[in-house]
């Protein structure tokens, strides 16, 4: 998956996201509003991570991310 399109879908991505990295708050979400360089920057702050181990994590997140939605066939 692209990350364009989570941030296009912020909102429904959003609690995926908050399940992924419950430490961060709602407005925190809020503010982040799909930007895959703010959502790392809060990663490394609340969790003491590397940019390296964030950046992955949301890699990780992403690949797994269109994975769990159900496929048409």
């Amino acid at each position: 998956m692209n990350w364009d399109k989570i941030e296009g879908n912020w909102k429904q991505a959003k609690g995926k996201v908050k399940e992924q990295w419950g430490k961060l708050t709602d407005d925190e979400l809020d503010v982040i509003a799909g930007k895959r360089d703010q959502l790392a920057g809060r990663i490394q702050e609340v969790y003491g991570v590397t940019r390296d181990v964030a950046e992955k994590q949301i890699a990780d997140f992403e690949s797994g991310y269109g994975a769990r939605r159900p496929r048409a066939h």
